[in-house]
């Protein structure tokens, strides 16, 4: 069940990011058949591996196990931005964010 997940989200946030199978691979310094293998079951990424896929995708593990975001990458550099942010940048922001959840 796991393994499915893990495999299917992979693919997910691939296309997504719109790089094949071999170009991920590649990216990540792998054979060409690396994410391949992976997305038709016949591997999955130890966790050193699994890490350094996240870090490809910009998100952090959790990120990657919540399937409810549709755009984790894109909610992590506002994360990113957002602690850079001092308390009353952070209190403006936070009411917009409010504003527009109301419409």
């Amino acid at each position: 069940m796991y393994e499915d997940f893990v495999r299917e989200r992979i693919t997910q946030l691939r296309l997504k990011k719109g790089v094949s199978e071999y170009q991920m691979s590649y990216d990540l310094g792998h054979s060409r058949g690396y994410v391949y293998n992976i997305s038709s079951g016949k591997a999955l990424p130890p966790l050193k591996e699994f890490f350094a896929i996240c870090d490809y995708f910009e998100i952090i593990p959790n990120q990657f196990f919540d399937v409810d975001s549709q755009n984790p990458e894109l909610i992590q550099k506002a994360i990113d931005g957002m602690n850079k942010l001092d308390e009353n940048d952070l209190l403006m922001l936070l009411g917009f964010i409010n504003r527009l959840l109301k419409k």
